[in-house]
């Protein structure tokens, strides 16, 4: 799944950092400091993809040579405390091609350039050879100075300011986004990402009555492992593969990245089971089947997506009670478990709001009820089996049976139909009515 991540962090002289070995280390290249009198070579760095520098239409031509460039930015700076560059680190979806990556990348980079006048080098990374191979990143060096035709000029103080800079960068942040999201969608993906907050997404999507995507955004953000707890997950997680057991966290903060991940991924596999329901109701009404029928379909549905990602259905109902139930601490006895019946109870909505002014009457039928007055305290013996016992029976049952009797309801259905047709011709003719 396609995730967002744009992060911007500065080299500062205090932090005993300078613009000439940042840029080294991240194009893969040797530079010479002139104001330190040091070198910086990382030739032999691996997983370096493409490298370019864009800069400022008017700019001089030294600015091309990355050598020249960063000594010159060196050198603008006079202060022991200066900040000479400024880093945008972005991750780049897997999903598209190396080609879209660059694209995408310098597109951005060139809108830095365009916006704030400044000098841009970037080095695109492949993911490391024993992490996550998803992880294709750029980091994108520009200088806090103005490129112009005699060099660099004034600070980009908008970035600088506390009352302007997160503005600024909140906006690159959408303009990122819009990127990714642009070529998702040219690579046929239906993934797309969000460069706002959890919270900002959750108001969004309970705003436009999503109440699944606002329970999966009401989380914390996820942990940030750092470089030695990720170093030792890695290593765990090559071991579990190279003697095919499933992975174990080893770290503390390991676990609960690991544990939200899975989270997230169960809430997606409900929301796919959710969309395949909704489909594939909505194709057997426009097909002509009643609601109980077309609902009953759905719900096969649904249950056949869920066999064939391997997962249970008791393992299922039981992760998903688990995430819908973080807030609560759990639950007595007396209240149902809301992951049990959550997917039903959502198609029973999708059902109502389809069904219009007999959206009320789909829903009881949905429950087993031919008619209104007939609750949940209903014996099974006063009532039709609900679709949920119906189905328990016709997944255990052979192809053959399930075909004759799906026919058997058809027929039931078109039976009732006929009934009403006759009710209706009576209803209509004062003389049939005695």
């Amino acid at each position: 799944m396609a995730s967002y991540h744009l992060s911007v962090k500065t080299i500062k002289r205090s932090a005993g950092r300078s613009a000439t070995a940042a840029a080294a280390y991240r194009v893969g290249e040797r530079i010479e400091c002139q104001r330190e009198g040091r070198v910086h070579d990382y030739t032999r760095k691996q997983g370096i993809e493409e490298t370019f520098i864009l800069t400022p239409k008017d700019a001089p031509d030294w600015a091309l040579d990355r050598s020249k460039l960063w000594n010159e930015v060196e050198a603008s700076e006079t202060r022991r405390n200066s900040v000479t560059a400024r880093e945008w680190e972005l991750a780049l979806p897997s999903e598209i091609s190396a080609e879209d990556r660059s694209r995408i990348t310098r597109d951005f980079a060139q809108e830095l350039v365009s916006r704030y006048g400044v000098a841009v080098d970037v080095a695109i990374h492949s993911p490391h050879r024993e992490g996550d191979q998803r992880n294709h990143h750029a980091h994108v060096l520009t200088s806090t100075r103005k490129l112009e035709a005699e060099g660099f000029t004034a600070k980009t103080r908008v970035l600088d300011s506390a009352k302007t800079g997160g503005v600024e960068i909140e906006q690159m942040r959408g303009v990122w986004a819009e990127l990714q999201n642009r070529a998702l969608e040219r690579a046929g993906e239906v993934e797309r990402v969000d460069h706002r907050s959890l919270e900002a997404q959750r108001e969004a999507a309970l705003e436009r009555g999503d109440q699944l995507s606002a329970e999966e955004l009401d989380r914390d953000p996820e942990l940030k492992l750092g470089p030695a707890a990720n170093s030792m997950e890695r290593r765990a997680k090559a071991m579990a593969e190279r003697q095919g057991r499933e992975y174990v966290p080893v770290t503390e903060r390991g676990a609960v990245v690991h544990a939200a991940r899975q989270a997230r991924a169960a809430f997606r596999e409900l929301r796919e089971r959710l969309d395949i329901a909704r489909e594939t109701y909505g194709a057997e009404r426009d097909a002509g089947q009643g609601r109980v029928s077309a609902g009953l379909a759905a719900l096969r549905a649904a249950a056949a997506k869920e066999r064939g990602a391997g997962v249970g259905p008791e393992d299922m109902r039981e992760r998903l009670a688990r995430i819908t139930d973080k807030d609560r601490g759990g639950q007595s006895d007396e209240e149902p478990a809301r992951g049990r019946n959550y997917a039903r109870e959502r198609l029973k909505e999708i059902m109502e709001k389809d069904a219009g002014r007999d959206g009320q009457a789909a829903v009881h039928r949905l429950d087993g009820h031919s008619d209104p007055e007939l609750g949940e305290e209903t014996g099974r013996e006063e009532r039709k089996p609900s679709v949920n016992e119906r189905l328990k029976d016709v997944l255990n049952k052979p192809r053959e049976k399930l075909e004759i009797e799906e026919d058997r309801d058809q027929e039931k259905d078109r039976e009732v139909e006929n009934e009403r047709e006759i009710d209706r011709e009576i209803d209509r003719d004062p003389g049939l009515s005695h």
